[in-house]
């Protein structure tokens, strides 16, 4: 694959007892060090118009000046430094230039994966929460869809916490589809199965609020059951998944039980999504907060891209899942005919 990835994402500076750390992406870059086939490309950051495409512009300038004075707790979770915004710009342009190459035919072993921080998915268009200032797949799809390289674009979150960013940003629009995967009532607490999207995005969101404790049999089920088929009727250009790592069964902010060999799955089915609808994907780095889980996770995205083959897992779906799946699939209308 290609890894998109700068020092600059370093120098976020959160403290020492943040889950949010440099480390995150030095642990990244410890696990892909021991794989072959790993390409490092350092993109330029973002230009600040584009952040405002997606972000409202006072929004924008305050959070930038809050970084030039310092920084500090914008909330009590979302912490920023001096050299945040930087980082910030630097992290959504590996994202705009994911998206990019993957529209310009990447694939396969070249496959782009933006491996920035800060993360993005819960910025709103007025404000940063959850660790993020600005939307790095909103961008990054907006951008693509402005230049004319993108008329629809689809965006599956699979990050462990629903994505009320992106959702909030796109939901009245009939040119993106968003997806989130995430467990029930865990931080932000929005992703509800009724929230479809309105006006000329009714439809175009799509959530599936699992059950604490869900895991692989669950997940793909879930793909099979709602993502495979809204998808593949939405019919994108570009294919962006929000690829968080906090699902897994050993991360410690989260009660979910997916397995490292769960991603590789899920990395399998999303490639099989792309190649049905002839969508260009590229994956966009959110949460993970277990060092060894959050590398393994994107060793393993790397590995099933290299040609290792994915084990479907033993068990299928929980009862539970499979009444959650078919009030989705109603909610979306996937059972229309």
């Amino acid at each position: 694959m290609q890894f998109g990835y700068s020092e600059t994402c370093l120098e976020h500076d959160t403290g020492s007892r943040h889950p949010e750390t440099p480390d995150r992406l030095r642990a990244i870059r410890r696990a892909l060090a021991k794989r072959h086939g790993v390409e490092y490309v350092e993109s330029d950051p973002v230009e600040q118009t584009r952040v405002e495409a997606v972000h409202d512009p006072d929004y924008v300038s305050e959070i930038k000046q809050f970084c030039e004075n310092g920084g500090g707790n914008w909330d009590p979770d979302t912490v920023a430094s001096a050299a945040t915004w930087d980082a910030t710009l630097a992290s959504a342009g590996l994202a705009e230039w994911a998206a990019r190459e993957a529209t310009s035919g990447a694939s396969g072993r070249e496959t782009t994966f933006a491996l920035g921080r800060p993360p993005g998915h819960h910025a709103v268009a007025d404000d940063a929460m959850g660790f993020c200032f600005v939307n790095n797949a909103a961008v990054a799809a907006q951008t693509l869809i402005d230049d004319g390289d993108a008329d629809r674009v689809a965006i599956f979150d699979w990050d462990v916490h629903h994505g009320n960013g992106t959702q909030d940003i796109f939901y009245d629009r009939g040119d993106v589809f968003y997806a989130s995967f995430h467990e029930d009532g865990l931080y932000p607490g929005t992703g509800k199965v009724a929230e479809t999207g309105e006006g000329e995005g009714e439809g175009t969101t799509l959530n599936v609020p699992l059950a604490a404790g869900a895991g692989d049999g669950d997940y793909t089920y879930a793909v099979d059951e709602t993502l495979a088929p809204a998808i593949e009727r939405f019919d994108p250009d570009l294919f962006l998944v929000s690829a968080g790592f906090d699902a897994h069964r050993h991360d410690p902010i989260s009660r979910m039980r997916v397995s490292t060999e769960g991603y590789a799955v899920l990395t399998d089915r999303v490639r099989d999504i792309a190649r049905e609808t002839d969508a260009g994907l590229a994956f966009v780095l959110e949460g993970g907060y277990g060092l060894d889980t959050l590398s393994d996770g994107v060793s393993i995205v790397h590995e099933t891209f290299d040609g290792r083959r994915p084990i479907e897992p033993d068990e299928g779906p929980n009862e539970k899942t499979e009444l959650l799946i078919s009030d989705v699939r109603e909610a979306v209308g996937l059972d229309e005919r």
